[in-house]
């Protein structure tokens, strides 16, 4: 089992006929994801592979069923409209690996998706996987190295940063626990799904034994998260690390959303939010994999 998309996912890709929805939805199909159609207007009639291109969602939704899920290769000054057609025709959740998108598009879309039940991960998301079952996005590239970087385990990944969401997969199988489902939350200021929303979803999976949690200065996602925690809605174990300890308040730090403001949004008052909650948190990212073993030795 695994959180937000498996095997038996159904998943559309908008903006299919563009040089990266082409290449990501071959990797995708070729990694087991349930690629049911793909979308382009004005380019309805064609295919990538086997794959049959519609106008619209809606369109793709009346020739296929019910779909699960979207993943938007779309250019941010137009994935505004993708999103809310994609909303409208019923999908439940969607993928966003594009970036830059403008602020007050992704304000006005994610409000619209929360309105109507959609969970959107990003924007600026490389993507969700689910090891042996389906991925979502770009994150992995290619078959075989995403086959070898999220060997499929019991651990639950949520990370800020795209690049250290295979990385710290990748750490976490070596230490022979393995992955039950990673994903990147996205790298702009405001993102769809954060941490506090994700965590129950992994409480709830039953093969979901701990998380691991890549943090970073910005925004109160982390101290939200400790919260969730405190509160009980989260009890399995959790390791987390924060980049960007010491940066001055002001300073910019690696991602847009990374800046430190005055009160919450530091590394240290992350880390004092999440100890207090009852998370481990390390000083290195390079520490997460042998706490998440010790925690889950110590559980079982």
């Amino acid at each position: 089992m695994a959180i937000l998309l498996n095997k038996d996912t159904r998943v559309i890709v908008q903006g299919i006929t563009g040089r990266e929805g082409m290449a990501r939805s071959r990797f995708m199909i070729a990694f087991g994801t349930q690629v049911v159609a793909g979308v382009t207007p004005g380019r309805g009639g064609a295919r990538v592979g086997t794959t049959p291109v519609y106008d619209t969602v809606q369109e793709a939704c009346d020739r296929h069923g019910p779909v699960d899920a979207s993943v938007t290769f779309v250019p941010g000054l137009h994935v505004k409209n993708a999103v809310i057609e994609a909303v409208d025709a019923g999908v439940k959740f969607i993928v966003m690996p594009v970036e830059r998108v403008p602020l007050h598009d992704a304000l006005w879309m994610l409000a619209y998706a929360r309105e109507h039940g959609t969970r959107v991960l990003g924007p600026g998301s490389f993507g969700i996987i689910s090891p042996g079952q389906a991925v979502a996005g770009w994150i992995g590239g290619t078959e075989d190295f995403a086959r070898a970087m999220f060997p499929p385990g019991h651990v639950g990944v949520i990370s800020r940063s795209g690049g250290q969401t295979t990385t710290l997969s990748w750490s976490i199988g070596q230490a022979g626990l393995g992955i039950s489902c990673a994903m990147h939350i996205g790298s702009e200021p405001i993102i769809g799904s954060s941490p506090a929303e994700l965590l129950p979803l992994f409480e709830a999976d039953p093969d979901t034994h701990a998380v691991a949690l890549f943090g970073e200065i910005g925004t109160a996602a982390e101290e939200e998260a400790a919260e969730i925690i405190a509160e009980g809605k989260y009890t399995k174990p959790l390791a987390a690390y924060i980049a960007g300890t010491g940066v001055r308040p002001g300073m910019r730090f690696s991602h847009a959303s990374a800046i430190v403001e005055r009160g919450r949004g530091s590394a240290e008052s992350k880390i004092k939010a999440l100890r207090e909650a009852g998370a481990t948190v390390v000083d290195g990212p390079e520490q997460l994999a042998p706490a998440l073993a010790q925690l889950l030795e110590v559980t079982s």
